[in-house]
C-alpha cells in the first residue's frame, strides 16, 4: 500500500520510515510526485495536518500521511507553535532546499535563544500530530499524538538531527536530542510516540 507524506522534508522522510518499517506500506513524499506544498494557515497542529492530509490525499488520489509538528516553549505561551519551521524570517537566495532548511533552522534557534534570554523557566515540549487518509474526503481520519517534554538549553549542543534539536535537553536521558543517535530518537521522540499511536491504529482499522 502506499501512503503519500504530505511533506518534502528527507529527514522527516527517513525518521517516519524507520518507525513504520513494521507495516506493509510504501512511504513516499509528495514532492518525489509533483505535488506542491499545502497552506498551512490554522493555529492547531491538528487543524493543519489534516489540511495537509488532504491536500495530498487529493492530489494523489489515494491515502496520505501527515505530520504537523513543533516546538512549544511554556514561558512564549506555546511559541513557536505551528510556526516553529519558519519562526524567524530569513533571506537566502538558493534553489538548495536542504540549505534553505538549514539556514531556517539556524535562524529559528538563533530567535528562541534570543526571546528567552534572561528567562529562568526553559520548559518545553516537542509535540507531533499525525493524520492519515485512505483518501481525501475519508470522513474517519486516523489521528495520533505524541508530546516529549525537555528544556531549552542556553547554547546548541550536538551535531544531529534537525530543527531545534540541538537546543533541547531531555533531563531523563542528561543529553540534547542532537546527541542522540537515530535510533534511539526514534524510540523515544514525539513523533515516535505519534507513530505507534498510528502503527496502532492502522493496523486496527486500515489493516485489518
Amino acid at each position: 500500500m502506499r501512503v503519500v507524506l504530505a511533506s518534502n522534508n528527507a529527514k522527516k522522510l527517513a525518521e517516519l520510515q524507520r518507525l513504520f518499517v513494521a507495516l506493509p506500506i510504501e512511504l513516499v513524499t509528495q514532492g518525489s510526485l509533483g505535488i506542491a506544498e499545502a497552506e498551512e494557515p490554522h493555529h492547531t497542529f491538528v487543524e493543519n495536518a489534516l489540511a495537509k492530509a488532504r491536500h495530498a490525499a487529493a492530489a494523489c488520489g489515494g491515502a496520505a500521511i501527515a505530520d504537523d509538528s513543533g516546538l512549544c516553549v511554556d514561558a512564549l505561551g506555546g511559541a513557536p507553535g505551528v510556526v516553529s519551521a519558519h519562526y524567524a524570517s530569513i533571506e537566502l537566495q538558493t534553489v538548495d532546499r536542504e540549505a534553505l532548511r538549514a539556514a531556517q533552522d539556524t535562524a529559528n534557534n538563533a530567535l528562541l535563544l534570543e526571546r528567552l534570554q534572561g528567562q529562568a523557566d526553559r520548559r518545553a515540549s516537542f509535540v507531533c500530530t499525525l493524520v492519515a487518509l485512505r483518501h481525501a474526503d475519508d470522513p474517519q481520519p486516523l489521528i495520533a499524538f505524541g508530546r516529549w517534554q525537555g528544556e531549552i538549553l542556553d547554547a546548541p549542543r550536538g551535531e544531529a538531527g534537525f530543527g531545534y534539536d540541538p537546543l533541547m535537553f531531555i533531563p531523563a536521558l542528561g543529553r540534547s536530542v542532537a546527541q542522540m543517535q537515530a535510533d534511539e530518537k526514534s524510540r523515544c521522540s514525539h513523533r515516535a510516540l505519534a507513530a505507534r499511536d498510528m502503527l496502532a491504529l492502522m493496523r486496527a482499522h486500515w489493516l485489518a
